[in-house]
Parts: structure tokens; C-alpha cells; sequence
């Protein structure tokens, strides 16, 4: 179930719908919190922020015309530009500065997107995997919800963009397991296993979810973010196999990997979500190189996730921010973010 309604009987009224996991009750306690608390004030990185310029390949109207095909641009942590069927799909669109509630303090981006939101074509569907800071970002949505045709989201997560002004018409806010027709685009919200909130008392008011999206020809998956679960296989079941599959590899630690996956398990998911085809199926790692958001070196995730691959012959891309990925024959693995350490390093030496 996915979720459960908890009352306060002195008025016998609900005072608020709490969503839950399948599998894990995922719970802070001050132990817990001490303990990532600590970690924070201990741990030593050589590399916690880039110390040259990000490559970042600009997009433009022109060089979207250069192709028709199923194609993916990742711009940024886990903002994705998708074409399929000829139509444009963006996926938790942050564009701010911060992922924070406010632009003054809070992770800053390495880089800049390779688009702008004032560039960009017209949008059949912004699809919101939760309500998190770096996956919802409210000056993006504000400034998005005239030229999107649909805003889809996880239960009560539409909630926000309509306070925030988009028209409740455009909204479409589905549970797990509910699929919404687009003309010839289905798009499926399917579990994960993660939590909730904007603020101190909002926590798990709010769904979140994976999601597939299916185009005439292509089949793909957006884990949003989650910590590993057998919900990827049934999805994969249900669904699979997919062409590519975008998942979170990135901002993890033992100490939240309940609701993050570590790199090891972020490659057992792609292969849950394709079976016997996991071999043909291309990983597309998110949830990384934009901002600083755990304990761990900026491109480790990058590193790690490739070196598992390699071992595991599965087809792991890694796309320089604003490069286009063919969903029918995805490009080679390009390991970009080794040039720039070792420019960093040549720095260091002639200083």
C-alpha cells in the first residue's frame, strides 16, 4: 500500500495523509542524525567541488534539428531533456543556482545547464519525481508552466506547482501503478523506495515515485531517487526490458543508503529492471556531478559506476553535460570528468 492515513482522535479528523515505503519505514532518529552530523565534521575529501570548468556542451534549437531520433540530454544532477516521438519531455527540472529553499545558502551548482529555460522547445510533459529541493524547483516551475503542455507528478506533489500558479488543468497526479495516456506516450509512476517534504512538518505528505515512459519505439526508466528495493524487479517485470535506464547513482553514504543506493546497487537495479536483456539495455547514471550533496569525491559516482559496469558488461554511458544520447544505439563510455582532474593536477604543479 502506499500509504496510510494516521488521525488525531481528539477531533476525529485525519490531520494529514502519510505516504510509506513497501519495504522499509525509513525513520531519522537523533542517533542517526548525530552520527551523519559527525560524519560531516570528520570526514576529509581531496575533491568535494570541481577545481576546473565542468565541459558542458551547449544546446540550441539548431543543434536539437539535427536529429529526429529518440534522443536524451542530460543537463544537469537529475534534470533530463528527453525527446521521444518527436516530442520533448523534461524530467525534475532545477535550474536555480542553489538547491535550496533559499539562493543565498545551500549546495551551489559546478556547472551551468547547457539550456536555458527561455531556449527550450516547447514541453509535451514536465514529469516531477518528488518534492525534494534538487528535483523540485520552484523558480523553474514558475517560469516553465506556459510553455508545458502537462505537469505530471507523484500524489499531492501537483499541489505545489498549482499554488505556485500553474493551472490546475495542466496537473496530472498519479499513485503507484496508475498510467497516464499522452496521444501515443504512456507514462507510468511506479514505486521507489525514498521519503518526502520541503520543510520541519511536511515530512511524507507528499508521494514520490520512479517512472516509465513508453514511446512508440522506446522504453525508459527514471528512478528519481531511492534506495535499492525488489520493486525494481516487479517493475521490471511489468515494464522491462528498457532501452536506457536513468538511475541514481550519486549523493550516497552507508549511513542513508536505505534512501539512496550505493553505486553497487544502482547497477543491481538496471539489471532487476531489464532481466535476461540487461546486456542490451544502456545505464545513463543521474543524481550526480552537479552539486555537493554527500560525503564523497564530485566524480566518484562517475568512476565507481563505470568500473562496475565494465565488470558486469553492462553498457554504462556517461554523457558530457548537453550531449546528446541516441536512445536506439547509445554512445560509448567517455570518462570526461579524468581530463579534468588531471588538469586540476597540472594546475597544482605550476603553482
Amino acid at each position: 500500500m502506499a500509504f496510510s492515513i494516521k488521525a488525531i482522535f481528539g477531533n476525529n479528523k485525519a490531520e494529514a495523509v502519510k505516504f510509506e515505503n513497501t519495504d522499509i519505514a525509513y525513520q531519522s532518529s537523533l542517533s542517526d542524525i548525530w552520527s551523519i552530523a559527525k560524519s560531516y565534521m570528520t570526514t576529509k575529501r581531496l575533491h568535494p567541488a570541481p577545481e576546473v570548468e565542468v565541459p558542458v556542451q551547449p544546446i540550441t534549437a539548431t543543434s536539437l534539428s539535427f536529429s529526429t531520433e529518440d534522443q536524451i540530454f542530460r543537463l544537469g544532477h537529475s534534470t533530463l531533456l528527453i525527446r521521444i516521438d518527436g516530442e520533448y519531455i523534461l524530467l525534475d527540472p532545477v535550474f536555480s543556482q542553489r538547491a535550496s529553499p533559499v539562493q543565498w545558502a545551500g549546495p551551489k551548482r559546478f556547472h551551468q545547464s547547457p539550456i536555458n529555460i527561455e531556449q527550450l522547445p516547447p514541453i509535451k510533459a514536465v514529469i516531477i519525481s518528488h518534492d525534494h529541493y534538487d528535483h523540485l524547483d520552484k523558480a523553474a516551475v514558475t517560469e516553465l508552466k506556459d510553455k508545458v503542455q502537462y505537469f505530471v507528478t507523484p500524489e499531492k506533489v501537483g499541489n505545489h506547482l498549482i499554488e505556485w500558479g500553474v493551472e490546475p488543468s495542466k496537473v496530472n497526479q498519479l499513485s503507484w501503478w496508475q498510467e497516464l495516456q499522452l496521444d501515443d506516450l504512456t507514462l507510468v509512476a511506479t514505486p521507489a523506495q525514498h521519503f518526502s517534504g520541503r520543510g520541519l512538518f511536511d515530512r511524507d505528505t507528499t508521494l514520490w515515485a520512479s517512472w516509465v515512459i513508453k514511446g512508440k519505439q522506446s522504453k525508459l526508466f527514471f528512478s528519481g531517487d531511492g534506495g535499492y528495493f525488489p520493486g525494481f524487479k516487479e517493475i521490471g517485470e511489468r515494464y522491462g526490458p528498457f532501452n536506457i535506464t536513468m538511475i541514481e547513482t550519486g549523493a550516497y553514504n552507508d549511513l542513508w543508503s536505505d534512501i539512496h543506493m550505493m553505486p553497487e546497487q544502482s547497477l543491481q537495479a538496471h539489471i532487476d529492471l531489464n532481466g535476461d536483456n540487461f546486456h542490451q539495455a544502456a545505464m545513463l547514471p543521474i543524481h550526480n556531478g552537479t552539486f555537493d550533496l554527500a560525503l564523497h569525491d564530485w566524480f566518484e559516482p562517475l568512476e565507481r559506476i563505470v568500473h562496475l559496469g565494465e565488470q558486469a558488461n553492462v553498457h554504462v554511458v556517461t554523457p558530457i553535460f548537453g550531449e546528446a544520447v541516441s536512445v536506439k544505439s547509445a554512445m560509448k563510455t567517455e570518462r570526461w570528468w579524468r581530463e579534468m582532474l588531471l588538469s586540476e593536477e597540472l594546475s597544482l604543479q605550476a603553482q
